[in-house]
């Protein structure tokens, strides 16, 4: 079984990493995945926030930086080192046919920080800037934002696919739940 999933994960990395690549993407992904490319969007988070919620805003930031560094810790400090899983571009076996626009990376593969801490944040502020409801139309811009962080992690090599779909996995629960406690923790309420 483990033979399997390790031969899929390697087939899809290749599909993404080797079949898709290109000049464009090889300019554009290494771009998506950089922290700094993002900060007009977590001043965005911000600004919105304040926005709807005035100084109760300050809570849902708080929840919301709590849920980026839980995320992270758990992934990086918890995970990575359990697991000691070698980065792609990193593997002896791969590295004949690896395409590598941002070089090779540093530390452990599984599971990717980046995907973990992005959909956190995605899944939180979705929430929390939806309301009581969902905004479906944020949900799925926020969610294709942390996807596409992920899959840029995938077609520069640092990752594999299964390090960024469990990342995301692991990132959606984080901020789903955080949500749940900033409203049981906290005095913060919805507004209409």
């Amino acid at each position: 079984m483990h033979e399997f999933f390790y031969s899929l994960d390697i087939r899809l990395l290749y599909f993404i990493n080797h079949t898709l690549s290109n000049s464009v993407m090889d300019t554009v992904m290494p771009i998506m995945r950089h922290k700094l490319t993002w900060i007009p969007l977590y001043l965005f988070f911000v600004i919105q926030t304040f926005k709807k919620y005035k100084w109760s805003g300050l809570a849902v930031l708080g929840f919301g930086l709590l849920a980026l560094l839980l995320a992270d810790q758990i992934s990086s400090g918890i995970i990575k080192p359990y697991f000691t899983r070698v980065r792609p571009c990193n593997a002896e076996e791969l590295i004949s046919w690896l395409k590598l626009p941002n070089g090779i990376g540093s530390g452990w593969s599984f599971i990717s920080s980046h995907a973990t801490n992005h959909f956190a944040l995605a899944i939180f502020f979705a929430k929390t800037l939806s309301g009581q409801t969902f905004n479906k139309q944020l949900l799925f811009a926020l969610v294709l934002w942390a996807s596409l962080i992920s899959f840029a992690q995938v077609y520069i090599g640092f990752h594999y696919p299964t390090d960024v779909i469990v990342g995301g996995i692991l990132g959606t629960f984080i901020g789903y739940n955080m949500e749940k406690l900033l409203l049981k923790l906290t005095r913060f309420t919805y507004t209409t």
